[in-house]
């Protein structure tokens, strides 16, 4: 079996057991769910969902994100912790999505690795080829017992 098909097994399986299973941060376009997928480090997803919404409410496209003020963006953000980090990687991130990928998150692992705040483990959970799609810690390891 080769890796591609040990991953449609893996998935199959996981449906199967897991057939209401869903992303807990709430998104509707991918560029979103990056942007909560960075604040959910050392917080909840819970927290997130409530944070965004006052994010996304008075910035809601890429370009009104990259437009603000950082120091903004902290203050909106704070309540998910470590907000001047977070609030920087946020607004860099939305600079170079606006700049270089039309507000789109990129289909390459290396393109997606590259954004500011974006480490190797948020790249490697499937965003190239499946804009949206995001896997937490736990999930890999859930996955892993599964094979």
């Amino acid at each position: 079996m080769n890796k591609k098909e040990l991953a449609l097994e893996v998935i199959e399986r996981l449906k199967n057991e897991y057939p209401d299973a869903d992303c807990t941060l709430e998104y509707d376009q991918a560029w979103k769910l990056l942007v909560s997928v960075r604040l959910a480090a050392q917080c909840t997803d819970a927290r997130v969902n409530v944070v965004v919404k006052g994010l996304f409410e008075k910035y809601p496209t890429v370009e009104a994100l990259a437009a603000a003020d950082v120091a903004d963006i902290e203050e909106i953000v704070r309540p998910c912790g470590l907000g001047k980090s977070k609030a920087r990687d946020i607004s860099k991130c939305m600079k170079v999505l606006r700049d270089e990928y039309s507000g789109k998150i990129p289909t390459d692992f290396k393109s997606i690795l590259s954004l500011p705040g974006v480490g190797r483990k948020s790249a490697n959970t499937g965003w190239y080829g499946m804009e949206g799609m995001s896997v937490r810690q736990e999930q890999s390891l859930i996955v892993r017992d599964v094979v």
